[in-house]
């Protein structure tokens, strides 16, 4: 965690049950993509300030995903918990990450935060979304090492 947190008591939400998968109701693996799919890889992902996922402080949620097939797109739109909230650009990236290790590289992947969610909304969509700048970031030891813990954590604390 970090000193002087955005969001010092954020709301906790419990993890949703994840939906068992059969043939019959699992997206054709070798052409499509499914939100569902997608949310199942980066709900776990730690929040960079809290303990907690961004699935339990409702930062991302099963609707804020939309795959185009047609047009081989991801978007994920997120919800930072509070507007003014200073690891946007850290969550963002660690989604863009996450992602680039689980889809078919063709995809192009958009990451927004939600319309009005954020104070800085355009500036924050515009770092998430510029190639050299994810890239530039990614070479920063600091926070490459903040994104890594973001996504190594296996341990979320859960309130089911």
């Amino acid at each position: 965690m970090t000193v002087g947190l955005c969001n010092a008591n954020p709301v906790v939400h419990a993890k949703k049950d994840r939906v068992a998968r059969t043939e019959d109701t699992a997206a054709d693996t070798s052409s499509a993509v499914d939100p569902l799919d997608v949310y199942d890889h980066v709900r776990d992902i730690r929040d960079p300030e809290h303990p907690y996922s961004l699935e339990q402080l409702s930062v991302l949620t099963e609707d804020s995903i939309t795959v185009d097939d047609n047009l081989a797109r991801i978007l994920i739109t997120f919800t930072p918990t509070v507007q003014h909230c200073s690891m946007a650009t850290v969550i963002g990236l660690c989604l863009r990450v996450k992602l680039k290790h689980y889809f078919p590289p063709h995809y192009k992947v958009d990451i927004k935060v939600s319309p009005g969610s954020h104070a800085d909304e355009g500036s924050v969509n515009k770092q998430l979304n510029d190639k050299e700048r994810i890239a530039a970031a990614l070479e920063n030891p600091n926070l490459r090492h903040l994104v890594d813990e973001c996504l190594s954590s296996n341990e979320v604390i859960n309130f089911n």
